[in-house]
């Protein structure tokens, strides 16, 4: 068995497990440890615990030392430095007339390098850029290239839930999210409505789609036939996925009623056959699908996430 501890470095960014070695370290301690990136000042997320040796990912780096006053000084001061880099490096990009967003600076413990995260359309010259800004800091600078959805993990925000986004207060790697969990939940295919501020398809789609489709698995589609233990049979019109309830049309002295049952008491006869229909509700359906299918194609040209690669 081999003990870990669970470090990050920033808000919500991902999770790295170093060797606590001779310190007694506990969560929400400040730690100073060594990264590809060279020393680096991190919060203890993960309380020390005991791990198989198969588990762990070599090499295990073990953990320098617990953060001093000093060192906290010093990360104070890197974080206000990186609002003077920011600015600077913003008039190097006018200056230059480089068709790039600045999103955001991060100096690295040691301020042996700076970081800068931009978005752009296509690929950027900026090797002039990186020239102007080492003769300005004297040190090593590096231009990093993110997409949209790491873009709105640094800058933050609220969803439309009203609540801070996810991926900015504690989702820590970005997970597929499909067209098809929007279908299994039946919400609507309007992008505008499940997509977020970064533009992609929601991430918190995911968070419910294993049991939707757990419930889904045991439902009948709309349209499908039923029969049920009273004897009556019909259409369904439509389904409660949560509750478990079905409402179908059947016939009442010549009469169409909407009758709700619960799942158990409703017997399988057929499934409903497909029919193509050009109406304008289709078709407007169709082009919404295609526009979150172009969502999707985006998401997947863009990667993973190229924050916290320490």
């Amino acid at each position: 068995m081999t003990k870990v501890i669970g470090v990050r470095f920033r808000t919500a960014g991902k999770i790295y497990y170093f060797s606590p070695g001779k310190y007694e370290i506990k969560k929400g301690d400040h730690v100073i440890v060594e990264t590809a990136r060279g020393i680096e000042y991190g919060t203890v997320v993960a309380a020390p615990k005991d791990i198989e040796d198969e588990e762990v990912v070599k090499p295990l780096k073990t953990v320098l030392r617990t953060a001093s006053t000093k060192d906290d000084e010093q990360e104070k001061a890197n974080r206000e430095k990186e609002k003077e880099a920011f600015k600077v490096c913003l008039e190097k990009i006018k200056k230059h007339n480089l068709d790039m967003k600045l999103i955001d600076a991060e100096y690295t413990f040691d301020n042996n390098k700076i970081l800068f995260y931009f978005t752009a359309d296509g690929r950027i010259d900026f090797r002039e850029l990186v020239k102007d800004l080492a003769a300005v800091f004297k040190t090593r600078i590096e231009l990093r290239q993110i997409g949209v959805r790491d873009e709105t993990k640094i800058i933050g925000g609220y969803g439309i839930c009203g609540r801070p986004l996810c991926c900015h207060s504690y989702l820590s790697d970005f997970v597929p999210v499909s067209i098809k969990m929007a279908k299994e939940q039946s919400l609507s295919l309007n992008p505008t409505k499940i997509s977020g501020v970064c533009g992609r398809l929601m991430c918190c789609l995911k968070n419910e789609e294993d049991v939707y489709e757990e419930l889904n698995r045991k439902m009948p589609g709309v349209g499908d036939f039923c029969r049920a233990n009273d004897g009556l049979e019909g259409e369904v019109s439509s389904v409660n996925i949560l509750r478990q309830t079905v409402k179908i049309l059947v016939d009442v002295d010549d009469e169409k009623e909407v009758h709700e049952y619960k799942l158990e008491e409703l017997e399988f006869i057929k499934k409903k056959q497909k029919k193509k229909n050009n109406n304008k509700k289709n078709s407007q359906e169709d082009e919404e699908i295609k526009e979150l299918e172009a969502l999707e194609k985006k998401e997947k040209q863009e990667g993973k996430s190229k924050l916290g690669d320490n």
